[in-house]
């Protein structure tokens, strides 16, 4: 059966399409395709899907396990007008509220209840299946205090806005299952690669081994603790708003997604490195920066897509050379009007480090529909 391949990938480098070829080569690789916003990444390229059969990869699926965005829309009587009034004070309360930054945890006494109860229902699933005694006591020991916080780099807490309704924000928060995903992701990558050393490469795990099962396992478990980690930050943000304007907020999920993930679907294996799940109705979430803001989309299920579409706008400029290129003057005036964190510890974030998001959108339109876009207010990002 010959094998389905697509490239929708703009400005692509010659490392990221030879990381694609290599990728979808193998044996078991039976369709793949390239997203818009492709950039080189380590074994597969950011912005590549790769169903499998038989076998799972776990980097392909990275070291964030579960990255993700959630979209949460607040509609209060002019809630727009009163966060323009205390944009201070709410951006300063947010920053007490959520642990920001690499190497950041959260206090126990800090995490609500609801997040407690269900991360114990997630522990209680995965020690009901194959799994390693160590990662066990590791989840036990450490988990808990990485709910509720936000990672570095491209993750960021934003409140924005669509510029037709004065009675409505939205909270976008773009994170993942932090130092957990990193920690199980490196020890399956090892172990499938025999190596301490050489483990960032294509290194499959046959789904019915031993390691295969507990990868498995390990992965439901990172997916369904990003998503929650992502719902307690949003628990954190709403209580910080609601102090600061001393009203109850009306909020509504719209969308609680993960863009790194590997998920199985009729016998086989959809590995999604930084892509969005685009099925038929489905919900998605595609930020462009800290300037431009993020798009609301619907999937359309286009086939030649795999049901699938970009997760951001993708990198124009490595971190390095973000860092050598654009000036803090540069960013500052990129960022006029933006509440937030515009400092050279974040340059490399600066919303020229990134593809043109319209453009990214484009490329992609017979896979996705836009509903709304939403410009930002206020951007918190981890040092």
């Amino acid at each position: 059966m010959e094998k389905k391949i697509f490239d929708y990938s703009i400005d692509a480098d010659s490392e990221t399409l030879k990381q694609f070829v290599e990728c979808y080569t193998h044996d078991f690789v039976v369709a793949a395709a390239l997203m818009p916003d492709a950039h080189v990444g380590y074994a597969a390229p950011i912005g590549s899907v790769l169903i499998t059969k038989g076998y799972i990869v776990p980097a392909w699926v990275g070291f964030d396990i579960g990255c993700g965005l959630i979209a949460i829309r607040i509609k209060n009587k002019n809630i727009l007008e009163k966060i323009k009034k205390n944009i201070d004070k709410i951006y300063n309360q947010v920053n007490r509220n959520v642990p920001m930054g690499v190497g950041e945890y959260n206090k126990a006494s800090n995490i609500s209840e609801k997040t407690k109860k269900q991360f114990q229902e997630l522990l209680k699933k995965f020690q009901s299946k194959p799994h390693d005694k160590n990662i066990l006591q590791f989840l036990k020991s450490t988990a808990l205090k990485h709910l509720g916080t936000l990672g570095g780099g491209n993750h960021f807490i934003e409140l924005g806005y669509d510029g037709k309704n004065k009675n409505e924000v939205w909270l976008i928060i773009h994170s993942g299952s932090r130092g957990i995903g990193h920690k199980v992701a490196k020890k399956y990558m090892i172990s499938a690669s025999g190596s301490k050393t050489q483990y960032e490469k294509t290194f499959p795990l046959d789904v019915k081994s031993k390691l295969g099962k507990e990868y498995l396992n390990i992965l439901d478990f990172a997916l369904e603790y990003a998503l929650l980690n992502r719902m307690e930050i949003a628990y954190k943000v709403i209580q910080a708003i609601e102090k600061i304007l001393n009203e109850k907020l009306k909020t509504e999920l719209w969308a609680n997604k993960n863009h790194n993930h590997a998920i199985l679907e009729r016998g086989k294996y959809i590995h999604r490195k930084g892509a969005t799940p685009a099925k038929k109705g489905e919900k998605g979430i595609i930020p462009g920066n800290m300037r431009d803001g993020t798009y609301l989309i619907e999937g359309k299920g286009n086939p030649k897509f795999l049901h699938s579409s970009s997760h951001g706008a993708g990198r124009a400029l490595s971190r390095n050379l973000a860092k050598k290129q654009i000036t803090i003057e540069q960013f500052k005036e990129s960022m006029k009007g933006i509440k937030g964190n515009i400092s050279e510890k974040i340059i490399d974030e600066a919303p020229m480090a990134y593809k043109d998001i319209d453009k990214v959108m484009d490329a992609q339109k017979a896979s996705v529909k836009i509903i709304k876009k939403i410009k930002p207010l206020i951007n918190w990002k981890g040092k």
